[in-house]
């Protein structure tokens, strides 16, 4: 039955290619001359017989053809007539066959797709592109594994004798390795978290396996650092919180910079996982921070977010990230300001790092002023913070330090040392006698703190 059709597509081609050729030369040669001979015998009817005569003379007839043969070999000579046109044109991305043992052989080095130009006649060339798959093949069957490179030549099963072919490339260079198999820890990586629910979060992905094979030169198996498994979050079927069984999730290598290493075999190529998906929240409160100076004398009396002294706001994220979040900052610029009663802001409400969700993007917040008092708390407990695991701190100085509050009266007169967080920051200190700066955490916006003494510390090996 192939051959039957395969007989039946040639037929069929050759006749397209006649009836080209003939429309071709009925266009150029017949329609015109038939034209002008027309022509020329409707002016000379009067001598038509004359004509008759001297047409009916042998003599006559084998001039003219002699003459008209001369002409056509002149014309054709000179190439002011081409019977015979060479063109070119190109067969873009043509894939490559490769021929070798996949099973025990890594090859380096191969193109994947490559040009073919056929040079010929238009009808050749047309006939050519009809016939056959134009299968491009490099053959690496009598090929060994080397340490050295090989030049191989790429081979094209021409259809058509009369035209010429050419590959781009013509060569290619490869290096043949033995192939090699290494067992590998399989994780996974997500994706498109962005798509997700922003209510949704992910607790947990459980893989169907936690080892595969990966198989590759043994100089690409020792490239690799890690084996993921690429789940997709952007997934229709990710839309409640819950469980989800998910298939056909592509493996993929990388390297210690985190590049993809596409010349390793990974087995299997996919496998599956159970995705879990749940919605976790807290409600925290929104910290207002200020940012300049009021002018002197005068203190922030009362801060109110949307008429509420004390607002919250719902977060949602990964439970490990939500539970490290205590609130949410606001920073208003308050600089020179004081004179007037109050100020109002409308502020946009960022997320915290991590957060997917926030309920309130927006708020108003709307500051009073009153006049500036002053008080003085001694501070004897004193943390510190951002030091060394291997390292122990303490105070050499046992007495108190004095902290200057600043603020109106009524809010001033509520903050005892309880209200306050002092620490001192020991990031990048080593063992040593320091004097080091003390520093104030409080939670009231309303308040200025000021210490000038700094503390005295010896920081040992635990």
């Amino acid at each position: 039955m192939n051959k039957r059709q395969d007989k039946k597509k040639k037929k069929n081609i050759f006749i397209i290619l006649f009836m080209g050729i003939y429309n071709r030369l009925d266009k150029i040669f017949i329609t015109p001359i038939s034209r002008i001979v027309y022509k020329i015998t409707d002016k000379l009817k009067s001598n038509s017989n004359k004509i008759e005569k001297i047409l009916n003379r042998p003599n006559i007839l084998l001039y003219l053809s002699l003459i008209f043969a001369i002409t056509m070999f002149f014309l054709v000579d000179r190439e002011v007539i081409n019977l015979v046109q060479n063109e070119a044109e190109v067969i873009a991305n043509q894939p490559v066959k490769v021929l070798y043992n996949e099973e025990a052989y890594v090859v380096e080095g191969l193109v994947d797709k490559v040009d073919i130009i056929l040079t010929g006649n238009k009808s050749a060339i047309y006939l050519a592109k009809q016939l056959g798959e134009h299968d491009v093949i490099l053959d690496l069957t009598d090929y060994k594994p080397s340490n050295s490179s090989y030049r191989v030549k790429l081979t094209y099963n021409q259809t058509v004798d009369s035209i010429k072919y050419k590959i781009d490339p013509t060569y290619v260079t490869v290096t043949i390795k033995n192939k090699v198999s290494k067992l590998f820890s399989a994780s996974y990586e997500l994706l498109n978290e962005n798509k997700l629910n922003e209510k949704l979060s992910v607790e947990t992905v459980s893989l169907s396996k936690s080892e595969v094979v990966v198989k590759g030169s043994e100089d690409a198996l020792n490239k690799i650092a890690t084996v993921k498994a690429l789940i997709d979050l952007n997934n229709s079927d990710y839309k409640d919180a819950g469980t989800y069984e998910t298939d056909n999730i592509p493996l993929v290598a990388y390297d210690e910079k985190g590049n993809l290493l596409s010349n390793v075999e990974i087995v299997p190529s996919t496998i599956s996982a159970n995705v879990t998906l749940d919605t976790y929240k807290a409600t925290v409160p929104i910290k207002v921070l200020t940012t300049g100076n009021l002018v002197t004398g005068k203190a922030i009396s009362a801060v109110t977010i949307n008429g509420n002294n004390n607002y919250s706001v719902d977060i949602y994220g990964e439970k490990s990230v939500i539970d490290n979040i205590t609130s949410v900052p606001v920073t208003i610029d308050v600089d020179g300001l004081g004179n007037s009663g109050s100020k109002s802001y409308n502020v946009t409400v960022t997320k915290p790092n991590g957060v997917r969700y926030i309920s309130e993007s927006n708020a108003k917040i709307n500051i009073n002023f009153g006049d500036e008092k002053q008080k003085e708390l001694n501070i004897s407990v004193i943390t510190n913070r951002n030091l060394d695991n291997n390292l122990i701190v303490n105070l050499t100085d046992n007495h108190s330090i004095p902290v200057q509050i600043k603020g109106v009266e009524e809010v001033i007169n509520s903050i005892s040392e309880e209200n306050i967080s002092a620490y001192v920051d020991l990031a990048g200190y080593t063992i040593g006698d320091y004097e080091v700066e003390l520093k104030i955490e409080g939670d009231d916006p309303r308040v200025n703190y000021i210490v000038s003494n700094k503390v005295k510390i010896k920081i040992t090996e635990k």
